[in-house]
């Protein structure tokens, strides 16, 4: 028994990444509707022979949503908004949320190339980026590798270099270190509870008040979904490339830059951002008060009228 539960332990670590963010995701099924504060029509379209799910509303220059580690299109559930002046685009990536998920290699590059496939697919030459966490990261090899392609960046809570170093929550130190079978992490992933669902929400978001019954049944019920794993898992064991390629040449991206951060963020610390911003040319550092990880679902009323002047030059 003793032996069992010192398996269990490793196991619930890597486990717990597996909900990172997963509050923001939607159904098992594909639904027809985005029910977030909007009721907005969710599409498909195959890139590359792979069924994506997205949404794209509003007329004008393009903004490319794209979510973090683990996430889906509900982390971007309040910008929707802002289709007002601009073509919104929010995608669920390649392996994560409704979209197929391919077994497949998911290095740096290979999720560039899908970006520019779907930019392609969509006749988007050219569009602003917003990325959260690991989608500020992809943000940030797209603006490097195509810099014709990327209009302007946001980063909030941008992936950094040195990534296990600026890592502050030991769950999530535990969670990038741990390399256990996939089988044993379905295994656990599978038996979770929704107490376990808590504790992950509880290191990305500050106000803990936004972590209402539903949000977690949300998330219960989503982090289930077939096939999910294996990307993230795969995703964890590339973080190596993106330090030794996109993560060095921070210095050499050219198109204006706003860096978001929660000022209670446990994941990285605002002073990465801080750090960021003086890799980054001309770049410009806004915190954002009372919010973790994710500022822009935390505090919206605060980081869309930032989104709105910094994408309307």
């Amino acid at each position: 028994m003793l032996q069992a539960v010192r398996v269990l332990i490793p196991w619930s670590s890597f486990v717990l990444i597996t909900l990172v963010l997963t509050a923001c995701r939607a159904a098992p099924e594909m639904p027809p509707w985005f029910d977030g504060l909007h009721r907005t029509p969710i599409r498909t379209m195959l890139v590359d022979g792979h069924r994506i799910a997205y949404l794209d509303q509003g007329a004008g220059p393009p903004v490319i949503f794209l979510h973090g580690f683990g996430g889906s299109m509900w982390q971007w559930e309040y910008q929707l908004s802002l289709d007002d002046d601009h073509r919104v685009i929010v995608l669920d990536f390649l392996g994560a949320g409704l979209s197929d998920k391919p077994n497949l290699a998911y290095t740096p590059d290979d999720l560039i190339a899908f970006l520019t496939a779907f930019m392609d697919a969509l006749h988007v030459q050219r569009a602003s980026l917003v990325g959260n966490s690991m989608g500020a990261g992809i943000a940030i090899g797209m603006a490097l590798a195509h810099p014709e392609r990327v209009e302007r960046l946001v980063l909030i809570s941008g992936l950094p270099d040195h990534v296990r170093e600026r890592l502050t929550s030991p769950l999530m130190h535990r969670a990038v270190d741990n390399w256990l079978p996939i089988w044993m992490i379905e295994f656990g992933n599978r038996f979770s509870g929704r107490g376990v669902t808590r504790r992950v929400l509880s290191e990305m978001v500050y106000d803990q008040a936004l972590l209402t019954p539903l949000v977690i049944e949300r998330s219960h019920r989503n982090r289930t979904r077939s096939g999910m794993l294996r990307p993230v898992l795969t995703m964890v064991k590339n973080l190596p490339l993106w330090e030794q390629g996109f993560a060095r040449r921070l210095s050499e991206i050219t198109q204006p830059t706003l860096i978001l951060w929660g000022m209670q963020d446990k994941v990285f610390p605002p002073t990465v951002g801080e750090t960021m911003r003086e890799m980054i040319p001309g770049s410009r550092l806004e915190l954002i008060p009372d919010s973790g990880h994710l500022p822009m679902w935390e505090r919206p009323h605060l980081v869309n009228p930032l989104l709105k002047r910094f994408l309307t030059p």
